[in-house]
């Protein structure tokens, strides 16, 4: 397990991942939703801060999930 990746970005890509068989704006929105519902606030906003700052970290589909987020 790489441990230098913030544990926010890796949830966002294992959920992500997890979504990869549908359409990429319907895997984004799915991936939102599921962040939307399940992740604490501090979560949500370390997420958008750590994909402001190192966006190259996330899964394509988790990063079009910030930017619904944001």
């Amino acid at each position: 397990m790489d441990t230098t990746i913030a544990p926010e970005i890796r949830l966002a890509n294992d959920i992500a991942v997890q979504f990869h068989h549908l359409k990429p704006d319907a895997a984004a929105e799915a991936v939102a939703k599921h962040i939307r519902m399940f992740w604490d606030p501090r979560m949500r906003a370390g997420l958008l801060r750590l994909a402001s700052e190192h966006p190259d970290d996330l899964d394509p589909v988790a990063l079009a999930a910030t930017r619904l987020l944001g």
